[in-house]
């Protein structure tokens, strides 16, 4: 990590605020685009675009282009954090409020945690881990469950699966990134693994007949701003923050955007996007949150979690 006395603390703050702030409104621009545009095409679209112009960027500064064995591992873990996590999350935000699909995606942590036990060996199950676990899997259920008299409507099951489906996918995909050979730079990495998880999502939305019968003259501008702000908000300029902070700053504190941007989410998503803040979702982002909390504060090997909002060496959400 670089360390810089002399570097202004305004630069500090603006990175914190973009991750923070910027990677929490994107559940919300989502949700917008995703009812005009279908969800696979519009994630395949911010993700060749961005994934494109980081790669182009990286090109011109003179940086080498990843071996073929590089594109194999990025093409490789894309399919797990775009085709999957990223699809299902834009597919899920049909059909949940976008606050409470960013609650559900900061069960992530949960999930790296469970692949850090399994397949690194890297954590152990200790009695504080079994305890975040539980609390992340109780708040999950406070958001699902129709008994409980809490009041608001539980959650939709198909697209409370696919989020969970989606923090699981993101979770291994980011295990594959410790195991394979990506390019040195993250800027290169991240160029390359977004760049063929927008071509296998081109793929996705092909097969699922996402091309038929859509029409882009028909989408409103406010869909295509979405999209435009996922671009370039969201990944370029979220991750070129992320990035900044990570070589500045120490990795605990990046960690703390895991659950700012839930909270971000759901308050953006309430105000603007006039989703319920009722006590359901109360108590169940209390619950995610604590959980977070919980493991992010007891990693063996501190380092950031990455995004629902960038990548664990890719992207945000």
């Amino acid at each position: 990590m670089e360390i810089d006395e002399h570097r202004p603390a305004w630069k500090t703050l603006l990175a914190f605020g973009i991750i923070y702030f910027v990677w929490g409104t994107t559940f919300l621009a989502i949700r917008v685009g995703v009812h005009e545009i279908p969800p696979f095409l519009m994630a395949a679209l911010r993700f060749l675009i961005a994934g494109g112009v980081l790669y182009a960027w990286m090109i011109a500064k003179g940086e080498p282009s990843p071996t073929a064995r590089q594109w194999m591992a990025a093409s490789s873990i894309s399919i797990f954090i775009f085709v999957f996590d990223y699809g299902l999350l834009f597919w899920s935000e049909r059909r949940v409020p976008s606050g409470i699909a960013a609650v559900m995606l900061a069960m992530i942590p949960v999930f790296m945690a469970v692949s850090e036990i399994i397949f690194l060996g890297t954590q152990r199950l200790t009695a504080r881990l079994a305890l975040a676990l539980l609390t992340g899997i109780a708040g999950v259920a406070v958001l699902m469950s129709r008994s409980l008299n809490l009041g608001g409507a539980p959650v939709d099951k198909l697209g409370a699966l696919a989020l969970i489906a989606a923090s699981m996918s993101w979770s291994f995909g980011s295990v594959l990134t410790r195991k394979l050979t990506l390019p040195p730079s993250k800027f290169m990495s991240s160029g390359a693994q977004m760049l063929a998880g927008g071509v296998f999502l081109t793929l996705a939305a092909a097969v699922l007949g996402e091309f038929r019968g859509f029409h882009p003259s028909e989408v409103s501008r406010g869909a295509w701003l979405a999209l435009l702000y996922l671009i370039v908000a969201g990944s370029i300029i979220g991750f070129t923050a992320y990035v900044w902070l990570i070589h500045h700053e120490s990795p605990t504190k990046v960690a703390t955007y895991a659950y700012v941007n839930p909270v971000v989410a759901v308050l953006v998503g309430y105000f603007l996007g006039g989703e319920s803040l009722g006590l359901r979702t109360i108590v169940g982002t209390l619950f995610v949150l604590t959980s977070v909390v919980l493991i992010t504060s007891t990693r063996a090997r501190p380092a950031a979690t990455l995004p629902v909002s960038e990548p664990a060496k890719v992207v945000e959400s």
